[in-house]
């Protein structure tokens, strides 16, 4: 792996590329790969990264990542529009 990253930043560096815009580049594929692996979830993400998850969602927001496309179904639905949970034990009495 080592030599692939080598290489990879040799050919970066010769087309001319920032090193801004490396580091920009790999903070956004690295945080993609591990918001994928966690389904959008970030701050199980966050503590996989070994940061806090204000640090993951500000770094998410300066590079304009967009998290939902990670999550399965969209978002949890608010409690007013989740369906009564039914008490069992009262309809046996």
């Amino acid at each position: 792996m080592k030599d692939q990253l080598e290489a990879l930043v040799a050919q970066m560096y010769s087309s001319g590329i920032l090193y801004s815009e490396a580091v920009r580049e790999f903070k956004k594929r690295f945080l993609m790969n591990v918001l994928q692996q966690n389904r959008g979830n970030q701050c199980k993400a966050a503590r996989e990264l070994g940061m806090h998850r204000n640090t993951l969602s500000r770094t998410i927001a300066e590079l304009k990542l967009d998290v939902r496309q990670f999550r399965e179904g969209g978002r949890r639905p608010v409690r007013s529009e989740k369906p009564p949970v039914i008490d069992k034990q009262k309809l046996v009495r």
